[in-house]
């Protein structure tokens, strides 16, 4: 990144994500808001790709679209349980609690 306003503005943004003052997301549209507004963001060439390298560290998989997510990931197999991890209902049962007549309130 050369613009250095940029680097300002992306740290002091970070540090307000670890803080947890300002939303992952919410980061990402300054940025974008900043290069689109920025002459000297919109004359690097490559930003583009430094920018989404940001973007993916900072966002978490769920805010990723999924259409871009789907991109980079394979899909996950469907899971199926294993007949050995099957949880089987307990033989003994817990006696029934019952309220004590002569217990005072």
């Amino acid at each position: 990144m050369e613009c250095k306003q940029l680097i300002r503005l992306a740290k002091d943004w970070y540090i307000r994500i670890q803080q947890e003052t300002m939303a992952p997301a919410r980061m990402m549209e300054f940025v974008d808001r900043h290069v689109r507004d920025c002459p000297i963001c919109q004359a690097e060439e490559g930003l583009s790709d430094e920018i989404e390298k940001i973007r993916d560290f900072v966002l978490p998989e769920s805010k990723i679209p999924k259409a871009v997510r789907e991109q980079h990931h394979k899909p996950t197999p469907e899971i199926a349980p294993e007949e050995h991890n099957e949880i089987e209902p307990d033989e003994e049962t817990a006696p029934e609690h019952k309220p004590d007549p002569n217990a005072t309130p």
